[in-house]
């Protein structure tokens, strides 16, 4: 046994640390989370949570719902149900993936404890620790997540303007094959990205599939956001162009209310088995009660027209956000401009290190989530992830003046002091290239 003071403090602070599973060593905190405490301030303008803008959801016609599931179906939906989830509700949800082109059987579908549970089931259900995942980079925290407490290794690969380059992943598999590893699937969130804002293109869509399918790579297209573009009618999914090697994952989350926690996996048949195995073996089954309240909501609600008022909305916020952003941000700050979904990826000037940062904008009360978040490896000092879901237009306007005076102050700081960061190290400014287009 380890008798090393640092192992002695660890016993003093967790006397179960030696009894816990090698794996468990992976389950860390993640930045956002760290910053919920701080950002729930009210005097706090939080830029950094995702969390979607219910205040226009018709909170009438929800109560309705859920009253009548209570009424007509309530010893149905307070009891045990299907680990695979409700025929009517998947039925409904191949409705909902149509939009995107994906024709797909409901037997196929299975519904999960929202989309983040889906990614743990595949993640469970395919990879051995040490196989390797690709991720874009950056990538989403919370699958980042999932991979690194199931002993994963994930490899980035680059994105521009576009999405994900081809070129890059090519690369990264020719680099783990050369290493003798085994890649399990590419993990991508091909609309709006979660952090980046960017959308992958068509073209490259079709190639990245004829990639994996070429290279025996599962994909597991990871799509939340795809119905909440702002300026087109939706882009057709990858599953929509092959049904196999391809997972997909979808949410009400963000297109109705993350509260009910359910979102779905559309497999392949013989993938969906395993799906349900785990699922039962998580959960026995996702919750009769949140299915039912969405199937109803689904079938009595002109729930396209309630995506379409929180694209307005949405698109409304974005707007002041990158208004905000081109009036207010000093020199040598890039960003993008979103086409849809909930973020901004801002670059800093030279030097400049978000997380390093984060502090002393928390003095001046306002909030970010820094780029180290979504890297794997250590990347993203000098980038940040910037939501304008929920705050209003005029608190985002306030929220970027805040933030870029502390950018300028740190600035002036490192032409003071030099190039020296809050932990008194020197911050590299060799990052992935940028995902900015303005």
């Amino acid at each position: 046994m380890d008798t090393t003071p640092t192992a002695r403090s660890s016993n003093r602070l967790d006397p179960y640390v030696d009894r816990y599973a090698a794996r468990t060593a992976g389950m860390t905190q993640s930045e956002i989370r760290a910053l919920f405490a701080v950002a729930s301030r009210p005097e706090v303008v939080s830029l950094a949570g995702g969390m979607p803008n219910i205040s226009g959801l018709p909170l009438d016609v929800v109560a309705e719902a859920i009253d009548g599931v209570v009424r007509d179906h309530g010893t149905v939906a307070m009891q045990y149900g299907s680990g695979q989830g409700i025929p009517e509700l998947r039925e409904q949800i191949t409705d909902v993936m149509r939009l995107e082109g994906i024709e797909a059987h409901p037997d196929d579908v299975v519904v999960t404890v929202g989309s983040q549970q889906a990614v743990d089931l595949v993640t469970r259900i395919f990879c051995d620790p040490g196989d390797v995942i690709i991720c874009e980079a950056p990538s989403y925290v919370g699958a980042l997540g999932v991979f690194k407490s199931y002993q994963c290794d994930v490899v980035h690969a680059e994105m521009d303007a576009e999405g994900l380059r081809p070129d890059a992943l090519r690369a990264a598999i020719a680099s783990v094959r050369a290493a003798g590893k085994r890649i399990k699937f590419l993990y991508t969130i091909p609309n709006f990205h979660n952090p980046a804002g960017v959308t992958l293109s068509v073209a490259r869509r079709r190639e990245i599939v004829e990639i994996c399918a070429a290279e025996n790579i599962l994909i597991l297209e990871d799509n939340p956001y795809g119905l909440l573009g702002f300026d087109e009618d939706p882009l057709p999914a990858m599953r929509s162009m092959s049904n196999d090697n391809i997972i997909y994952l979808g949410s009400f989350s963000k297109t109705f209310a993350p509260g009910f926690r359910v979102g779905w996996a559309l497999a392949p048949h013989t993938v969906r088995e395993k799906l349900v195995l785990a699922q039962e073996s998580a959960t026995l089954c996702p919750p009769q009660f949140s299915q039912m309240a969405i199937s109803a909501y689904l079938a009595n609600h002109d729930w396209q027209g309630q995506i379409k008022q929180f694209r307005e909305m949405y698109r409304e916020r974005r707007d002041a956000m990158v208004s905000a952003l081109a009036d207010m941000m000093p020199a040598g700050c890039h960003w993008n401009v979103p086409s849809g979904g909930f973020y901004v990826w801002l670059t800093l000037p030279p030097g400049v290190n978000a997380k390093a940062m984060l502090p002393r904008a928390v003095t001046a009360r306002v909030a970010y989530v820094p780029g180290t978040a979504f890297f794997a490896d250590g990347f993203g000092s000098a980038s940040m992830r910037l939501s304008y879901c929920y705050p209003t237009p005029e608190r985002i306007r306030e929220g970027v003046r805040r933030l870029a005076g502390v950018i300028e102050e740190e600035m002036e700081l490192r032409q003071t002091f030099g190039a020296v960061d809050a932990t008194g190290l020197l911050p590299s400014s060799a990052e992935y290239p940028s995902t900015d287009t303005q």
